[in-house]
């Protein structure tokens, strides 16, 4: 199953946006271990799980990714969390592909 994760990093109060086919938990760990090349990822540690949204295929889970982060909002991504039903909404704008 693919998710759409957001991370949150105390050290630089900002969150990571990112999707994986794996385990929430293995990649929050490899994120936190240094594993990917990102930068930005590598000096935030650590990161801890902000939101995940759960996603019916890869496709999904990559458009909805690519929405979250074309936001570029800070407040969107708090309000993602704070009313559970702009989740469903993306889930519905972005159906399974």
């Amino acid at each position: 199953m693919a998710s759409v994760y957001i991370l949150y990093s105390k050290a630089y109060d900002s969150f990571y946006t990112g999707f994986t086919t794996e385990s929430i938990a293995v990649r929050i760990q490899r994120h936190n271990e240094g594993y990917y090349d990102d930068k930005f990822t590598r000096s935030g540690k650590p990161w801890e799980l902000f939101l995940e949204i759960p996603c019916a295929s890869e496709g999904q889970a990559r458009a909805i990714e690519k929405h979250v982060k074309s936001m570029k909002s800070r407040r969107y991504i708090e309000n993602l969390k704070a009313y559970p039903e702009m989740i469903q909404k993306l889930l519905d704008r972005f159906p399974d592909s």
